[in-house]
């Protein structure tokens, strides 16, 4: 249903869509740039040595920008973009009907870290820059539970349970599981495979109820 009803506003507003996508892409670049300035300046300086102007600089815009998009420069370390976990839950809705609720997630997960998966190198730095300074950890899984809250929701959504429900919870949780340990052989593995290939192999093992490997 959600489906037809994008396809018929494209139809009446197609130049209002395609406005809003650009306005979102450019903010995910403009926070994307700073993510990337803020990872690489605090590797090579350390936390206390990084200023917020620092980071804006590198990333060629105004300070008053990295505000728009972040409240301190701890948050552009670790701080997951606040509008992922609503866009994983619309694309849960907005998968195909006849697609499981599993299927539909994965689908939505895979269209989520396009722009990760294009950059190896950047989260390698991300998972240097958490081990050197371990105290950030804690707002990287604060930032994680929010999105999980939205993916319960859109679960619960597509399969007509309640929030509080074992399934979309454990479904929830049990993907937040697979999608740690896709990026984890992906930043850890010498010659690793595409982290979307990694996760589906994720996937696939749920799907198919974690039976004992060969």
């Amino acid at each position: 249903m959600r489906s037809h009803c994008k396809l018929a506003q494209r139809a009446l507003f197609p130049a209002t869509l395609d406005a809003v996508s650009l306005r979102d892409r450019k903010k995910r670049q403009t926070r994307s740039a700073l993510v990337r300035a803020a990872l690489e300046l605090v590797h090579e300086r350390g936390v206390d040595h990084v200023t917020v102007e620092d980071i804006a600089r590198r990333a060629d815009v105004a300070p008053r920008t990295f505000f728009n998009y972040f409240a301190t420069k701890e948050d552009a370390l670790v701080g997951p973009d606040p509008e992922s976990g609503a866009r994983i839950r619309a694309g849960i809705a907005d998968a195909p009907a006849h697609l499981g609720a599993v299927e539909a997630l994965r689908l939505a997960l895979q269209a989520e870290i396009t722009e990760l998966a294009s950059d190896h190198k950047l989260w390698t730095l991300h998972i240097a820059v958490l081990e050197r300074h371990p105290e950030l950890m804690a707002k990287a899984f604060a930032g994680g539970a929010e999105a999980e809250r939205q993916i319960v929701a859109g679960i619960a959504e597509r399969t007509g349970r309640a929030v509080t429900d074992t399934y979309p919870l454990l479904l929830a949780a049990a993907a937040g599981a697979a999608f740690r340990v896709a990026l984890t052989r992906w930043s850890t593995l010498p010659e690793p495979p595409a982290l979307g290939e990694l996760l589906d192999e994720s996937f696939h093992l749920l799907a198919t109820g974690l039976p004992d490997p060969r």
